[in-house]
């Protein structure tokens, strides 16, 4: 088997370095300390053809393939989390289910714009009850009796990219009393009356990928707007998670990356008792077991992503292949950065240094897009058949 990316692979990572190391990476740490959402990059990533990578061109994407979309996002993740959660968002969870299930209508209304950079999309799944629960929504979808369109109210909450949206994938239930068979999905505009955004969440990382509740009151939604049939919602938010979990995944090894690389840097240089600390066991027993980890995630990853065509083609889903990626790559982001900062010993902890942006970033790797626990539970129950 060839371990190598090919060429076109290695152009747009190529692309994705450049762009993240020199438009992203020395404008990381204000947008961390102020919150502000990066519009001007992340409008210029839309140009790259970023915002929509596996998006066929005539949408408004470069219509490159799965594993194209993971070496970027590593990239982008490598210069700063903020920006590549941005961007898995419009690509995987996003953009991915409308391209699935969507008719070609819907394609050109919701998703050329978002693949060209022109508009920002979100994923309205999460409510204030229920995150890993995703079957107990709350947000009702009522069919008025004309049955020209829908009446939405509800609340969203933890939403990617919620306070500067233009559009949304949102789950609502059309018929509570059949649980997750009761979900259907649809495409918001963001911008019509009855949609109520909140204040901006104070996180602990990834401060400038803007998230906010979203809640619906009366909100009016045309028939024409439902994505695929009514009780197919749940099926639709699972498949593009499966998605999105190699998004999270390859963001994952990015920020792993940057911490391995900023620790090896260090130890090479740093001396202490008379020695390049490089030299000690310990910091060296750190090294080898960080780069093996990461190595690791990045290959999960890579066979998750080419995984994902492969399954798609025979009807099937990836959901094994994608839970162990995101499990093992957000534990090795965490790992890594945590040994990192131990590398840096005290200059981890200062804001002078980009270690401890990327500790904190790593973080959320863990919780969202299904937290390490349900990754466990959706791996345990693949193999087993058992529920």
């Amino acid at each position: 088997m060839d371990f190598r990316l090919s060429e076109d692979h290695l152009l747009i990572q190529a692309a994705a370095r450049d762009f993240a190391q020199q438009e992203i990476a020395p404008s990381a740490q204000a947008f961390d300390l102020s919150g502000e959402f990066p519009s001007a990059n992340i409008a210029k990533a839309g140009e790259l053809g970023f915002m929509g990578v596996e998006v066929p061109e005539a949408y408004g994407g470069a219509g490159l393939d799965t594993l194209s979309f993971v070496v970027m996002l590593e990239e982008i993740a490598a210069a700063d989390a903020a920006h590549s959660t941005i961007i898995s968002v419009n690509n995987s969870l996003y953009c991915n289910g409308i391209l699935q299930f969507g008719t070609e209508a819907q394609k050109i209304q919701f998703v050329l714009p978002i693949a060209s950079g022109k508009a920002v999309g979100c994923y309205g799944l999460t409510e204030p009850q229920s995150g890993s629960d995703a079957g107990n929504s709350r947000t009702r979808a009522v069919l008025a009796a004309d049955g020209s369109h829908y009446v939405i109210n509800g609340k969203k909450s933890w939403i990617t990219s919620g306070p500067v949206a233009d559009f949304m994938l949102l789950f609502a239930t059309v018929d509570p009393s059949r649980g997750a068979k009761g979900v259907s999905a649809f495409l918001v505009d963001t911008h019509q009356p009855g949609l109520i955004r909140g204040r901006s969440e104070p996180k602990l990382g990834i401060r400038a990928s803007a998230t906010c509740e979203i809640e619906f009151a009366d909100y009016r939604l045309p028939v024409a707007n439902r994505l695929g049939e009514e009780g197919q919602g749940f099926l639709i938010a699972m498949t593009v998670l499966d998605a999105g979990r190699i998004g999270i995944a390859a963001q994952s090894v990015g920020i792993a990356r940057a911490a391995y690389d900023a620790a090896v840097d260090y130890a090479r240089e740093r001396k202490a008792f008379g020695a390049r600390i490089g030299t000690f066991q310990m910091i060296q027993l750190k090294i080898a077991d960080m780069k093996c980890r990461l190595d690791a995630a990045r290959l999960l990853t890579y066979r998750a992503a080419w995984n994902k065509l492969e399954a798609r083609k025979a009807g099937l889903r990836n959901t094994t292949e994608a839970s162990v990626a995101k499990l093992f790559a957000s534990e090795t982001a965490m790992f890594c950065t945590h040994q990192a900062l131990q590398i840096h010993g005290g200059m981890g902890y200062s804001k002078d240094l980009p270690l401890e942006r990327y500790f904190r970033d790593a973080k959320i790797t863990e919780i969202y897009e299904g937290t390490s626990e349900i990754q466990r539970m959706v791996i345990a129950r693949q193999e087993t058949g058992l529920r």
